[in-house]
């Protein structure tokens, strides 16, 4: 389950109602009734929390995201590397700390935990100031 504090409007979460789940975006977040708004490409819906699951980080996502891998970056620390603009995400294998570099111009941000794709987009409009779609 995710937790409510977490959750933006414009980030990315997975439904599921009836069994049935889909990826949509928040349109709003209650937070005295503990309810979110989703759009999917269905539908409009009030999602309970525990309706609502995380997209995992994975390169896959990144890439659906616009970002592109560098192969040129070589970093003595080794990672892979995920590009869109000035801002770029450093992925480490399980055991490296930090596990995640996020990068914006003068700023970096070293994570030790996976994150989730809203906690990515969270970041992202932390360090820049727009919201990553």
């Amino acid at each position: 389950m995710i937790s409510i504090h977490e959750l933006k409007s414009g980030d990315t979460v997975i439904t599921n109602f009836g069994g049935t789940e889909k990826e949509g975006k928040i349109l709003q977040v209650d937070h005295e009734d503990k309810k979110v708004l989703v759009a999917t490409d269905e539908n409009e819906y009030w999602y309970d929390l525990d309706s609502l699951l995380p997209v995992h980080l994975t390169e896959a996502t990144l890439l659906k995201l616009q970002f592109h891998k560098d192969e040129t970056a070589s970093s003595p620390a080794g990672g892979t590397l995920y590009v869109r603009g000035p801002f770029s995400v450093r992925m480490f294998e399980d055991g490296h700390k930090p596990l995640l570099q996020l990068h914006y111009r003068d700023e970096s941000r070293n994570l030790n935990a996976p994150i989730t794709l809203n906690e990515l987009q969270n970041h992202y409009h932390g360090m820049t100031n727009f919201h990553l779609e």
